[in-house]
């Protein structure tokens, strides 16, 4: 996988300028679209999943294919706040973060002494395991019924939860805000360099003086940690968490929007998933049984036509228009 430079299309004035359209164009959807809300929500909470997998794969080199671990477990500790009692949303989703970023902190160091197949194979298991444990607690998560009566409690005390899902859209793109700006950060830091220089040569990082392991590792717990968050603003919105938070259906979709939108500098993430989630929304109420054929097609044009994803694609259409000019 060909992983995108931040800066590679456009200039960062340019990026700027795409981010904020970006945001207004998710405003403009609320008011556009008020019967799509609900779509519109679970489009951003998964925004928010595939960031954290983009830090993941795109700067760190990590691919794995255990990432709902971490959305499933900010899910049900959300889903667990509110059954015991703290309704709080915003502290909700911390803890749920730090919940998910502790569960990361645990395994990462031994996950990632991996690479590779065999580091993919291990998550993948990882996930199967975790997911079928779950299935069999039922008395923690519900089993097949899942997590139902979580509420919470107006956001700041002032924002009701309504039926129409104009709350939740709202707070969902003011979290996804919040953490597009920290994720940015994080990459553009000498941490994130760190991070894409092990990406591309770990050996020689190694051979400098640079501990891997441990910045592999930071990595995978801010990872989880946002995924964590994701999984927590999942249950808030639908006021309720099934087991299909920890399915590995969930870590392989999030790695089709990345790949779609493009790998590497975070914003990717900003048109793959709302590519992913509208076409798979509309082309199966077309029809519910060839919708994945639809993807499929997409997904391969994509890769052989761009590459880097839809953002790559973007790429060749500015070159070929700077040719033309000149």
């Amino acid at each position: 996988m060909t992983t995108l430079p931040r800066d590679s299309i456009l200039s960062r004035h340019h990026w700027r300028v795409g981010e904020v359209a970006w945001v207004l164009a998710a405003l403009a959807c609320y008011f556009v679209f008020p019967q799509y809300l609900a779509l519109g929500t679970s489009v951003l909470v998964m925004v928010v999943l595939v960031l954290s997998f983009d830090l993941l794969l795109g700067f760190s080199g990590v691919l794995s294919l255990g990432h709902a671990v971490f959305f499933g477990l900010g899910a049900f500790a959300a889903g667990w706040l509110s059954l015991a009692g703290w309704t709080e949303p915003v502290s909700a989703v911390v803890v749920a973060g730090i919940a998910s970023a502790a569960l990361a902190a645990v395994i990462g160091p031994f996950l990632l002494r991996l690479t590779g197949l065999p580091l993919m194979m291990v998550t993948l298991a990882l996930g199967v395991l975790v997911f079928e444990a779950a299935h069999k607690a039922t008395t923690i998560t519900g089993g097949d019924d899942g997590l139902a009566g979580i509420q919470f409690a107006p956001i700041l005390g002032l924002f009701e939860w309504g039926l129409g899902g104009a709350t939740a859209y709202l707070y969902t793109l003011a979290w996804l805000c919040v953490i597009f700006v920290l994720l940015k950060r994080v990459v553009s830091s000498p941490f994130g360099v760190m991070l894409q220089g092990v990406r591309e040569n770990p050996a020689r990082m190694r051979l400098i003086g640079n501990r891997v392991l441990p910045h592999l590792t930071l990595a995978y717990v801010i990872s989880g940690a946002v995924a964590g968050m994701a999984g927590a603003l999942f249950t808030q919105a639908n006021a309720f968490v099934g087991l299909g938070v920890l399915a590995v259906d969930t870590s392989i979709d999030a790695l089709v929007m990345l790949v779609l939108g493009g790998i590497g500098g975070l914003h990717g993430a900003l048109v793959g998933a709302p590519v992913y989630m509208l076409l798979k929304h509309f082309s199966s109420q077309w029809n519910p049984f060839y919708w994945m054929l639809i993807i499929g097609v997409l997904l391969i044009l994509v890769v052989l036509m761009g590459r880097g994803g839809l953002l790559g694609m973007l790429r060749s259409l500015m070159r070929r228009a700077r040719k033309d000019a000149a």
